[in-house]
């Protein structure tokens, strides 16, 4: 069997090994068996939750590391949502993996497309008083850029300290007047691996891009997921119903908005980024407001990076799906994930759990589509159900799988987000949240087409071939 992407040691054999270990205290973990012999959920939820808040790493809004006692109290809460059995597991499952560090406390919302996105974004930049800290992979000089070019210009002139990292290969077609003009106005502006190498010398990578989306306000508002600061998304996708999608469609993206302790872990990974890639200027210092718990939502922050040992959002979404026991619904952008991920969705539904892939009907990238497609007569014979999003153009990346493990972020499933690409994903915790999810993902699937095994055979012979070819380079995608 092949092994995880690109400088990641783990293989499958060794996860699913691992995730045996996680779950024997309950019952034998077993893959590809009938749904009915399934081992058992723990006898009692509170039972569980003593062995898992032992191990587990939880911070509270202040950053203070709970101790086992309010651990436990806070997994009892969010185990009370709903689903306790399965959380327990989930996060079992994701402690074998390696060490897991949640955040207590958060508010957690929702933001669907580029018009929601932004009027969050821009609200929080203008209630600023301290510090905005922006990191994206695109920003492409139009309308909405200047629109917030404007915004933190003038935020800067009341005194708010202000940076920017931006993709230099993401951002490549935007003209370095854009930057040098917020340069100009006080704002501290880095390019991540520039293109040229003469540009920053000593931190030039072609291969290695910065795909996050990361916005943080006065350490204590936070936003990340799969928006670009880019004019594709300056409407929504909900606007043309029955149509084919288009180019010229509103993109389908989701973000997500945090408050509370989730939020500063996305700062200290931009201020790691900006160290790493040894940016001119300091950034402004963090903001010295106590933080008070936000709300109720428990949310891990899960970064990764071509130099990771291995790919932390890759372990965690197979981990998850192979521990899934009810329902598996993943809307991905780019969906070229290679055998072991795969096997795990196969394996999934054939355990009779509800597997559901909301992905594209058109891409900006044809190739990656082409690759994901050619996997479909797989997971289709497997059970697997495939839809296509016909109404806009797909660009988010987002899980839920039994309805209490939600990942909303930047990473696809290709192989350039698993093997050269620094991407971040937000993972919350709990069947509240987790509603929120599906009811997300059925909005998504009613303005999806269902491909069927029998009209995927019906498919041209040329796009059999453009699949073949697609799947032989998948790896340089």
């Amino acid at each position: 069997m092949a092994p995880l992407p690109h400088r990641t040691t783990l293989g499958r054999a060794a996860l699913l090994s691992t995730l045996a270990l996680a779950l024997s205290a309950c019952a034998s973990f077993k893959t590809m068996q009938p749904r009915a012999d399934l081992p058992p959920p723990p006898r009692a939820a509170s039972a569980a939750t003593g062995a898992v808040a032992q191990q587990l790493e939880v911070r509270s809004a202040q950053g203070r590391r709970l101790g086992p006692q309010e651990r436990a109290a806070l997994l009892r809460r969010v185990g009370a949502q709903g689903s306790a059995a399965l959380m327990q597991q989930h996060l079992a499952v994701m402690n074998a993996l390696g060490p897991v560090q949640l955040h207590a406390d958060n508010e957690v919302r929702l933001l669907l497309d580029g018009p929601a996105t932004f009027a969050a974004m821009f609200e929080a930049i203008e209630q600023a008083r301290e510090t905005v800290l922006l990191e994206s992979y695109i920003i492409d000089d139009a309308p909405i850029a200047q629109q917030l070019a404007a915004l933190l210009k003038r935020k800067r002139e009341q005194g708010v300290r202000v940076a920017m990292i931006y993709d230099a290969l993401g951002s490549l077609g935007t003209e370095r007047a854009y930057f040098d003009g917020l340069a100009a106005a006080g704002i501290a502006v880095c390019a991540f691996n520039p293109v040229g190498p003469s540009r920053r010398p000593g931190y030039w990578d072609i291969t290695h891009r910065d795909h996050r989306k990361i916005l943080v306000v006065d350490r204590g508002l936070g936003f990340t997921g799969g928006i670009n600061i880019s004019a594709v998304y300056s409407r929504g996708s909900f606007g043309s119903k029955g149509k084919p999608a288009s180019p010229e469609a509103g993109w389908r993206d989701t973000q997500i908005q945090l408050r509370g302790g989730a939020a500063q872990a996305l700062e200290q990974l931009l201020r790691e980024t900006w160290a790493q890639q040894g940016c001119p200027g300091e950034l402004p210092p963090p903001a010295v407001a106590t933080p008070r718990p936000a709300g109720a939502q428990l949310v891990r922050i899960l970064p990764s990076t071509p130099d990771d040992e291995f790919n932390q959002i890759y372990a965690m979404l197979l981990g998850a799906i192979d521990a899934a026991r009810q329902s598996v619904h993943l809307t991905m952008a780019y969906f070229a994930p290679g055998q072991d991920m795969i096997d795990a969705l196969c394996e999934a539904a054939q355990r009779g759990v509800d597997v559901q892939l909301i992905l594209p009907s058109l891409s900006d990238f044809a190739p990656v589509l082409h690759a994901g497609r050619s996997y479909y007569t797989r997971l289709l014979a497997a059970g697997v159900g495939i839809h296509e999003l016909q109404d806009a153009v797909l660009h988010a990346k987002t899980a839920v799988i039994d309805g209490v493990v939600s990942t909303v972020g930047s990473s696809n499933m290709d192989w350039r987000s698993f093997t050269g690409n620094n991407e971040v994903n937000a993972v919350v915790i709990g069947e509240d949240f987790g509603q929120q999810m599906e009811r997300m993902f059925r909005q998504d699937l009613a303005a999806s087409q269902p491909i069927t095994a029998a009209d995927w055979r019906r498919r041209p012979l040329w796009q059999r071939a453009r699949e073949a070819l697609a799947r032989l380079f998948e790896r340089w995608w």
